[in-house]
């Protein structure tokens, strides 16, 4: 009796579909309606698994402001997901990352818009970036650096 109870539970339980969405809520992405490296983001974190939701905005300053992401962290748009304010050209992998660790944090900025970046390719240059997690008292420490070079840039 308990196999069969066992292979009972194992039926009813639900299989992840690979076409689901890795987050529970969608990252809700902030961005001017012309800007094409916002919309190349936008497709690295569907690529990723994520479900994105967007608010095309022309003042994106206002809403790094609201959400309380300090304007030095500024890159050309904003997210947020479960809590956490996303700035500038993050990898999907930073924010997988960022949802397992569950810090205590504003969130992850990718100041600027660095070539080679999600979102910011350009053939096969990368400039070396920093991904930043950005505490509540405006502070920053190296969550994830990515090398500069002619080839994919990984993160150390």
């Amino acid at each position: 009796m308990k196999r069969r109870s066992l292979l009972l539970a194992i039926a009813a339980t639900p299989i992840l579909h690979p076409g689901l969405s890795y987050a529970a809520a969608p990252i809700h992405v902030y961005k001017n309606p012309d800007c094409g490296c916002c919309s190349a983001w936008v497709d690295h974190l569907k690529a990723a698994g994520f479900a994105v939701q967007v608010t095309e905005t022309p003042d994106t300053s206002s809403v790094r402001k609201r959400f309380g992401m300090p304007e030095r962290f500024a890159g050309c748009h904003t997210a947020t997901l479960e809590g956490y304010v996303l700035e500038g050209h993050v990898p999907a992998d930073d924010i997988k990352r960022l949802l397992a660790m569950k810090p205590q944090a504003i969130g992850l900025s990718v100041p600027g818009m660095p070539v080679g970046s999600p979102g910011m390719e350009y053939g096969d240059r990368r400039d070396p970036y920093k991904v930043l997690l950005n505490d509540r008292r405006g502070g920053e420490r190296v969550f994830a650096s990515y090398a500069g070079s002619s080839t994919t840039g990984a993160a150390k």
